[in-house]
């Protein structure tokens, strides 16, 4: 029985890899940036996330409301529920803290509950306890606001491809995929990490979603198993970032990303790249410097997976046998946990980086190369930032 599984796994990731849609050079050049909207001042994005959100704070309730008036006026589709929980904190006297998860999700038009397999993109979007007014830019409401974006970026297109399937017949449960966002409260430690002072959140929505399950004939038993890949981005927005592969049987996603950066790099669309056309002009010696990578270990073969792994959000879900691509820096950002973690730290131009990145994964995930139609989306996008700003 054992090997049974196993070999069912294994067939699962090769279907999983070979399921995956290149985009063309043209489709990565026009992705959109984020433009103003990541502007840690006035941007509509990313402002209204820097800011102290302790889980159970008006802080955090603020943000949340930040994330369902972004779903709600720009991503109508997409179906979002929140996720509550309560628990005691080393510094809450007794008293439970809420932690409340948001969730939001989008199949294809007409998939029944339990088809569907997602790629999920998490983030956490608590800040930690203390120090006092610490922010977390990193850590990680970068992170949320590029989840956010790569949403908006591939949605249009993912309606195009459905409506497509649909008009041709197409059986669409022969490639039943969707997207999960997972805006995870409480996973800073309140006092110290420990295995109860830490991923409040994460801890909790596993576990239910362990024991939720589908209709007897679904696909996929539980919302556990329905996640195909847990992209959980952590500690994102300094610059100079170095990322490990750190499981062995999501390698094949990391290599796929990792190509997608070295394409980004090859095409000039790197901000945060010393062979920048921006960063070029400004010099001299217009000789191109060595190219940095994000993603450093594309190469890296079977027997160099020694089993370490940063503790993240990922781990109770991790536990549960779901997939994991964590990308979080190795080491850490110097800004780590200190109160200069804030939105002046931000290296915007990695932040940008990472926004394309991710965005170009999710899109090739989704196989969604022909489906883009960048002039419409940019007539819709200029539309609805009008009607989002900030006062």
């Amino acid at each position: 029985m054992v090997l049974f599984s196993a070999f069912l796994s294994l067939v699962s990731l090769l279907s999983l890899a070979t399921a995956y849609g290149t985009l063309s050079d043209e489709t990565l050049k026009n992705f959109p940036s984020p433009g103003d909207e990541f502007n840690i001042k006035t941007g509509a994005i990313l402002a209204p996330i820097l800011r102290t959100r302790v889980s159970g704070t008006p802080g955090s309730t603020a943000v949340l409301q930040h994330f369902l008036d972004f779903f709600k006026n720009q991503l109508p589709e997409w179906n979002v529920e929140l996720h509550n929980s309560s628990a005691i904190t080393p510094v809450s006297n007794g008293e439970k803290i809420p932690f409340v998860n948001l969730i939001a999700t989008r199949d294809p038009p007409t998939s029944r509950v339990g088809d569907v397999g997602r790629l999920a993109l998490v983030a956490h979007y608590d800040s930690k306890f203390t120090p006092e007014g610490f922010i977390g830019a990193i850590d990680s409401a970068a992170p949320c606001a590029m989840i956010l974006h790569a949403a908006r970026s591939i949605d249009a297109a993912l309606t195009k491809k459905w409506k497509e399937m649909v008009a041709d017949g197409t059986d669409e449960l022969e490639e039943a995929k969707g997207v999960q966002i997972l805006l995870l409260d409480g996973e800073e430690a309140f006092k110290s990490w420990t295995a109860t002072d830490s991923l409040y959140g994460s801890r909790a929505l596993a576990e239910d979603w362990e024991f939720s399950y589908h209709p007897a004939a679904s696909t996929y038993r539980t919302p556990l198993d329905s996640i195909d890949l847990f992209l959980l981005l952590d500690l994102l927005g300094s610059s100079g970032p170095t990322i490990p592969s750190y499981f062995k049987t999501t390698h094949w996603a990391y290599k796929s990303m990792a190509a997608i950066e070295h394409r980004l790099r090859e095409l000039g669309l790197f901000k945060s790249s010393p062979n920048h056309p921006t960063k070029m002009a400004k010099r001299k010696n217009k000789k191109k410097r060595a190219e940095p990578r994000f993603l450093t270990e594309a190469d890296k073969g079977d027997k160099a997976f020694l089993g370490g792994y940063v503790e993240d959000d990922h781990v109770p879900f991790m536990a549960r046998g779901v997939e994991i691509l964590h990308i979080i820096p190795t080491p850490f950002p110097h800004v780590w946990h200190d109160i200069t973690d804030d939105g002046e730290h931000l290296d915007l131009d990695t932040v940008e980086d990472w926004t394309r990145l991710v965005t170009a994964f999710a899109a090739e995930w989704m196989e969604l190369e022909g489906f883009f139609d960048f002039r419409q989306q940019r007539r819709a996008e200029f539309t609805e930032k009008s009607e989002f700003e900030i006062p």
